[in-house]
Order: C-alpha cells, then structure tokens, then sequence
C-alpha cells in the first residue's frame, strides 16, 4: 500500500496555527486515565509495543497519553505528529522504517528510545483542529498494515478528540456551576445582611419558595411547603384587603406590587415588593419574584417621632401659657422697664435651660442634680457655697419645669438677700425619694445658712408666689416656704409619676 505523500515541514498556515494553539489552550491537559485506555487499545490493534497521543504546542510535542516509555515530551521536529498536524487533508500516516526514512530519522523518539522504526498515527482533531496525533510505533520495521486497522486506528482518534471535548466541556460546567454557588452565596449573604425577605410565587400550583428571613418575617417553620394561603392566614386582618388590591393590580394592570402591612403571628411591619415576570400565551400570570423588607423600626421611629412631636406642641403650649402668665405678673410687680428686663429675663432663662436640657433627652426627663446645678451655680461666688445631699434622680418634664422656676427664684434671692450675697453663706440643698401607697415621692429641703439675719417679707412678692405656685401642674405636689432668723427655709414635696 502507498504512503500518503509528506507535506513540508513547518508550511503551516497563520491563522490555522492560531486556530490549533487557541484550541490547545482551551483544554486544561492533565493525566487522565481514560486517554491512557485508548493509547493502550492502539497498541493492541498493532501488536506495538510502543504507543502514545501527542499534541504538537509551540514547536514541541506533548506526550499526553503513553505507552512503552517515559518520556513526558520532545521536539516536534522531524516527527509524525508534525507531519500529521501541518499536512491537509491526511488522514493517517504509516512509515515502515523510519530510520531509512529521510523524514524522520532524526527525530526524538526515533534516533533515542525507544528506536521507533515502523510508524502508524493518525491527527487527533479538537473542534475542527488538528492538535496532535494518535501514534504506534514497534523497534523493527514492519509492512504496510491492512487498511481496516487504519480506519480503527482513525476512529480511536476520533474518539480521543471527542473525549477531550467532553471532558473540556464539563469542566466549563463545573467552573460555571461552582460560579453559580458563590453567586447564589453572595446573593443569600446581601439578603441576609440587609434583612430581606425573598420569594417566588409558582400561581399555577400556589406554592411559595422563600429564603430563611423570609419564613422568620412571617413566623413560619425553617422548612416544609409554603401555599399562599398560609402566608395570608398570618396577615393582620385589616390589611388583607390591602394585600389583595395590590396583587390584583399586579396580576391585571401590569403594575409593581407594592404595599406595606403588618405579620400578625410576630407583629412585625413589612414592606412587600414583587413583580410578575412569567406570563402565559393569554396573559394570564404564571411566575411572581419579589421581596420582603422588614420597616417595624422605622415605623416606630416614625411613631415615636410623632409622639415627640405631639408632645413637644403640648410643653410649648404649656410653657408660652406659663411665660405669659410670669410676664404679666413680672410687669404688674416691676413697671419700670429695666427692672422688668432684668427680672423676666432671669425666668425665661430659665424655662429656655430647662427646655434644653429636656429637648437633648427627647424630653424623657432630667436629672436632679443636674438641674440644681444649672439653676443655682450662677448665683455662687465659690463652689463651696452649695452642698448638694441626696442620691440623683430623674424628674418627668413638668416636674423639671416646675421645680426648675422654683430653684431660681430662690437662688436669686438667695443672692440678693440672703446666703449668696455674703461670701460666708451657704445653700444646702438634701432631698430623699420615698415609697407610699405604691407611688415615689420626693422630698426636698433647700436651707440657707451664714447670710445676713433673715425676716418675713409683710407682702408677698410675685417671687414668692412664683415659688409656692409653680408646681401647680403637679398634682398632690406642695411648697412650704420659712423664714427663719439663720436663713430662708424651703420642704418641696412631689409624686415622680
């Protein structure tokens, strides 16, 4: 039988050279068990001791697959599997002695172990292009073999080349699987992290498939079949109607759902959002996405914003109502402007240190201590004109208001008449918190001391007044104000409730 006809070495097109590289590339080669069998099945239809699969990479040959020697590569020059790969058209190739072969009698496994002399291969095609060759070879020259065995040997290539396709593409399947498992993980993590609900609504078989949050949102078991109807069941019956118009709008409008409602096996409030994205031929829907996002925080911000707000108009009402009346009666006491100036400004101070130290605690309250001391430390010559005595406790708002006008108008007077105008004087100022009947009480005494000698005014003053009177918003609340010869005496008495 005739050889095939040689092509000349290396006259390999560009862009088919290309092509073969770019397709070598494509397969990540690899010791495979598989390739072996067919190396060894090619062997056997010869009686060859020696056979391999090559792939011919950038002027070199590869020994992927072998048979009778080590070898993992070679140089591709002077080869059967350069021959093979660069010459169109060649089904197969067969050399009975290629020592005597000008062609080949240089090459690597013909000139070195294992000696080839009689060589059979054939190309080994991976999507259209020629990579490498299919090849046996035997120590001693040998006739031209039958070409039924050619046409097997042909096929064994032809299943290497679809091996390594198959193989190649269930790599790709697996890289992208294992892609789409960090992607479902990243997915799952930004739900998780921001709290949302997700799920998808099968309309033709009513059941739900959602995440984990979104069975916690609605108070459901980790696991197990959801219907629609279990997750209606657990909507608070007022906003059911809600629910349903949203759907239907979604369902026969096209629109986005969109409604907000509240889950009443956890009382928690939700936002829900979703879209139908399957249809079928008629329209009707088939597929609903969408998601759940848990608002009850900031529907309780919302509310307690409107709680302070409603509470803020209240003290703002009651304190204008209560400057009205201090500047009225300030006026009737003290005609001459400057003194008015001087008298009112000292009260709306005040009620203005007062609100401030209320707004910067939401108006929950004010400490004890800490309204004496913004009352009475700017009457005090020295720090240790004032002695504080009691454990601290904090004063609903009106009581703060309250007891904060009575706090300065003492030690007002205390600093023009009494203790704080003399540098030897002190203020001493106890309280104690009490429980009767069920309710707190406190109880405090503010007592002057080392001032000048101190008598009871004929008439009572607005100061005076303003005193006994400005806790009158408190109920079951009382001032007793005395003047002892050592120094103004003052037992205020109010529920902290």
């Amino acid at each position: 039988m005739a050889m095939n006809p040689p092509r000349e070495r290396g006259a390999t097109g560009g862009n088919a050279y290309r092509e073969r590289v770019d397709a070598l590339k494509a397969l990540e080669l690899g010791d495979d068990t598989d390739f072996r069998r067919l190396t060894r099945m090619a062997g056997r239809l010869f009686d060859a001791p020696v056979a391999f699969l090559s792939l011919l990479v950038e002027g070199r040959q590869l020994f992927f697959a072998r048979l009778g020697f080590e070898r993992t590569e070679g140089p591709a020059a002077h080869s059967v599997c350069e021959t093979l790969v660069n010459t169109p058209d060649l089904p197969w190739l067969v050399v009975p002695d290629a020592q005597a072969d000008p062609r080949f009698a240089e090459g690597a496994l013909v000139a070195d172990a294992p000696f080839g002399r009689f060589w059979v291969g054939t190309p080994v095609l991976v999507r259209g292009q020629k990579v490498g060759a299919l090849c046996v070879l035997a120590p001693e020259p040998r006739e031209a073999p039958e070409e039924t065995s050619l046409d097997e040997l042909a096929d064994l290539a032809a299943l290497s080349g679809s091996l390594f396709e198959l193989k190649d593409e269930a790599r790709v399947r697996a890289r992208m699987a294992a892609e789409l498992i960090k992607e479902e993980w990243r997915h799952a993590l930004t739900l998780e992290a921001g709290r949302v609900g997700s799920w998808v609504w099968d309309l033709r078989s009513g059941e739900i498939v959602g995440n984990d949050i979104f069975r916690r949102m609605f108070g459901l078991p980790p696991t197990g079949p959801l219907k629609v109807d279990d997750l209606r069941a657990r909507i608070d019956g007022p906003d059911i109607p809600g629910v349903n118009a949203g759907l239907e709008a979604a369902f026969h409008e096209g629109t986005d759902y969109n409604v907000e409602f509240r889950v009443n096996a956890t009382g928690r409030w939700l936002i829900g959002r979703g879209r139908v994205y399957q249809r079928d031929a008629a329209g009707r829907p088939l597929v609903m996405m969408g998601v759940n996002i848990d608002v009850t925080d900031a529907r309780q911000a919302a509310e307690q914003t409107r709680l302070l707000l409603r509470e803020l108009n209240h003290r703002v009402k009651n304190t204008l109502a209560m400057i009205q009346s201090i500047a009225r009666q300030t006026l009737r006491r003290q005609p001459d402007p400057q003194q008015f100036i001087d008298s009112f400004s000292g009260r709306l101070r005040t009620l203005s240190e007062a609100h401030m130290l209320l707004a910067d605690r939401d108006w929950s309250g004010i400490w004890l201590g800490e309204l004496i001391r913004s009352q009475v430390e700017p009457y005090l010559a020295a720090p240790e004109q004032m002695i504080l005595k009691g454990e601290d406790v904090e004063l609903p708002p009106d009581h703060a208001l309250g007891l904060g006008l009575i706090l300065h108008e003492l030690a007002s007077n205390a600093a023009k008449y009494g203790a704080l105008s003399a540098g030897t004087g002190r203020v001493s100022i106890g309280w104690e918190v009490n429980t009767t009947g069920g309710r707190r009480r406190l109880g405090l005494d503010w007592v002057e001391s080392g001032g000048p000698a101190v008598t009871k005014p004929e008439e009572a003053g607005f100061g005076m007044r303003l005193i006994e009177r400005s806790l009158d918003k408190v109920l079951d609340s009382s001032v007793r104000l005395s003047f002892s010869p050592g120094g103004v005496e003052t037992h205020i008495l109010m529920p902290l409730e």
